[in-house]
């Protein structure tokens, strides 16, 4: 088929994850066809700087063999077998195994699930099951915070914090949530620091509302991601850690975006020094190469689980797949030996940063942040003001559009665009990204005049 053969047959039977389907019928979709290195093309030839890793996950990019190798291996040698009835795989204990080691050292089990959305509704179910056994049944509330994202399933989107997904289906009652650390957009006349130490007490404000002996856990994401790159400020997790660790209370960390290296350390808890319980990943284990996710449980909850006796009635049919576990393997073994990791927290990370925050004196550009291998770019009509252009968030998907156009892909989450190119970016494709993403503001300045 052609180009528009195919997007009519797309038009007609493909549905879309978050997709407004009367514009995409007007639009038509963007045809992906190949992609190497840190590239993807599409199906007129069109090659663009992938500057969201796929949809964060390909940290890798997308040309290596090893993977791909690993997966058909395993496919030919046993393509599926489950984790049910006492049954498992080699390359289930294998990477159970690997993830034990790259994990914090407190992390030592893990229970394979097929998305991070599965991983925490995963969560949810370790945390009641915890809290039974523990002989505290009344411990159900689970807090998490505003415009988080936390998956799409009915548990993953009632833990998530997006309102308009909320507005879509009836949310679980027993979750709550809190204030976002957005100082940019909702930290007012407060210093950074001042606004994350706010932040982080809004936890405990609502802990004692609902009073700490019915509050089971408080899951976040160490940076948040599809709510606009949000990194808190230096005050926020010293504070939260505190709360946490004096009223007993689980602390759920989504890795899913920033877990295996994003941050220039293996995980986002390791960059901020935080213990957590449980820990979702998914995404980047894999390199986004076979669908793979799960949960790290520490050793406090699992010596719980474990001990007590009783079956654990959860679990997917692909749970520890055989494929995607080696998929998982060759992408660990890949990051740790050739010390990407360390590649990004020394030198591209470093480098991004210094180039990126250039992008601050743009005239629409309200504020320019990154860290790690993440950015964000906050438009606004007036800097001093920090007013955006319209209440529709327009900008943004001017913006992303153009960016394309210029060769680059960005995200748009309202009017701040966003980035997480793949962590095999070098230094040279970081002054391309940039000087991409400038050309793509200015032309934004100029259809938003």
């Amino acid at each position: 088929m052609n180009k528009n053969q195919l997007q009519q047959h797309d038009r007609e039977h493909l549905l879309h994850p978050f997709t407004d389907f009367h514009d995409l019928g007007q639009q038509g979709t963007r045809v992906i066809t190949s992609a190497e290195g840190a590239y993807i093309t599409d199906i007129d030839g069109h090659q663009m700087l992938d500057g969201m890793s796929g949809l964060w996950c390909c940290n890798l990019g997308y040309s290596r063999r090893e993977i791909t190798e690993a997966i058909y291996e395993q496919l030919n040698k046993l393509p599926f077998y489950n984790s049910f009835f006492q049954c498992t795989t080699v390359p289930a204990i294998e990477l159970a195994d690997l993830l034990s080691e790259v994990t914090p050292a407190h992390m030592n089990n893990v229970f394979f699930t097929g998305s991070g959305s599965e991983a925490n509704d995963t969560n949810l179910r370790i945390i009641r099951r915890y809290w039974d056994l523990k002989e505290q049944p009344e411990k159900r509330i689970v807090i998490s915070r505003l415009n988080g994202y936390h998956g799409s399933t009915i548990g993953g989107a009632s833990l998530g914090g997006m309102s308009g997904m909320h507005k879509q289906f009836q949310k679980l009652d027993y979750i709550e949530h809190i204030q976002q650390p957005y100082w940019f957009g909702e930290g007012g006349d407060m210093s950074p620091e001042e606004f994350g130490v706010y932040a982080a007490r809004c936890l405990e404000e609502k802990i004692l509302q609902l009073g700490p002996e019915n509050v089971a856990a408080f899951i976040a994401e160490p940076i948040q991601g599809a709510g606009g790159v949000i990194i808190p400020p230096e005050t926020y997790w010293p504070e939260v850690k505190k709360i946490l660790d004096h009223y007993d209370i689980l602390f759920v960390m989504d890795e899913v975006i920033f877990g295996f290296g994003r941050t220039g350390q293996w995980f986002g808890a390791d960059y901020y020094g935080v213990k957590p319980d449980l820990m979702t990943f998914a995404k980047a284990v894999t390199n986004g190469y076979f669908p793979l996710g799960g949960t790290m449980v520490s050793d406090r909850v699992a010596e719980v689980i474990k001990s007590k006796g009783g079956e654990f009635t959860h679990g997917y049919t692909y749970s520890a797949h055989p494929a995607a576990c080696a998929a998982g393997l060759a992408t660990l073994n890949i990051l740790r030996d050739e010390k990407i990791i360390d590649n990004v927290r020394e030198v591209t990370a470093p480098y991004l940063a210094k180039r990126w925050a250039e992008l601050a004196d743009h005239p629409i550009v309200g504020e320019a942040r990154s860290l790690g291998l993440v950015g964000a770019l906050e438009l606004v009509k007036d800097k001093g003001s920090r007013a955006r252009f319209d209440d529709k968030c327009t900008a943004g998907g001017v913006c992303r559009d153009l960016s394309i156009k210029n060769g680059l892909v960005m995200r748009a989450t309202g009017d701040t665009m966003i980035i997480a190119p793949p962590l095999i970016i070098t230094t040279a494709q970081v002054d391309e990204l940039v000087e991409k993403a400038h050309r793509a503001l200015d032309d934004t300045a100029r259809a938003l005049a």
